[in-house]
């Protein structure tokens, strides 16, 4: 794909990876394996709580086609079809979940040395349009992320962005939900060969007038073992460690403490993905 500012949904992403991937309070457990012919099949299980969930799925790949099929313990049947430059920079991907009849959908994936743009349609009498895009060059880019329902004829959604980047430091600010939330991200890579960087996220809902800061750190250990904290304004304190045992392999702990009522137990997350 031509490099370029992305897609809407990659603004704000490194900020929103150091702040809240890999933290869990539940057990997971990931398992994959690939046959001869190049077929993956991952099977993870999740324990939350008395609850366990689980799934298997199936990624094959032909060429530019790539099929990804799951099933979960619901029954669901989840089917995702990806074709890589059908044209140059066009990615197409149809999705559809059995047995929900009305979940089909189409979307094109465009990349372009200055934009990025996505727009899906659901595969129903009267559909569900999402359309977003993002424009920009040297770092600085707008985009927008829209949604309608045909069934309705309402503007279900309707988003703005706007974000800064430099090879250490991206900034950007968000207005969420027609106006009415707004959401400012900073990520800053302090020392490249540690992986050392720092990130923050502030939100504010003007109907209730509502703050959540977050603020998070990052740096690894050594080459195979990472750390990472955050804190956020409500005084829940959340860190994790995370080894790759193995290549490709991951132990992850991770622990949440409310520092406002110390009493209460803290919440301690376990995961281990295994990859051949």
């Amino acid at each position: 794909m031509v490099k370029g500012p992305g897609l809407y949904s990659d603004i704000g992403k490194k900020a929103r990876d150091l702040l809240y991937k890999d933290y869990q309070n539940d057990h997971k457990f990931t398992l994959t394996t690939y046959t001869s012919n190049g077929v993956s099949i991952t099977s993870t299980g999740n324990k939350k709580g008395d609850l366990f969930l689980g799934d298997v799925s199936t990624t094959f790949k032909n060429k530019n086609i790539t099929t990804d099929v799951k099933v979960d313990t619901n029954s669901n049947l989840f089917t995702t079809i990806t074709v890589d430059e059908a044209a140059p920079g066009l990615k197409t991907i149809l999705s559809f979940i059995v047995p929900d009849q009305r979940s089909g959908k189409v979307e094109l994936q465009y990349f372009h040395e200055y934009a990025g743009i996505s727009s899906s349609i659901g595969l129903t009498a009267n559909p569900i349009i999402s359309f977003s895009a993002v424009a920009g060059n040297n770092g600085l880019f707008v985009g927008t992320d829209l949604t309608f329902d045909i069934s309705s004829s309402n503007l279900t959604k309707c988003n703005g962005a706007f974000s800064y980047a430099t090879p250490d430091l991206i900034a950007s600010l968000v207005l969420n939900n027609k106006g009415d939330s707004l959401a400012a991200s900073y990520y800053h890579i302090v020392r490249p060969l540690t992986n050392t960087a720092v990130g923050a996220e502030i939100t504010h809902s003007i109907s209730s007038n509502e703050n959540v800061l977050t603020i998070g750190t990052q740096h690894a250990l050594d080459p195979l073992t990472s750390v990472k904290a955050r804190v956020n304004n409500y005084g829940k304190a959340s860190a994790l460690i995370q080894h790759e045992w193995r290549p490709k392999s991951l132990l992850t702990i991770s622990g949440e403490v409310d520092t406002t009522a110390i009493q209460k137990s803290a919440k301690i997350g376990l995961a281990l993905a295994l990859k051949p």
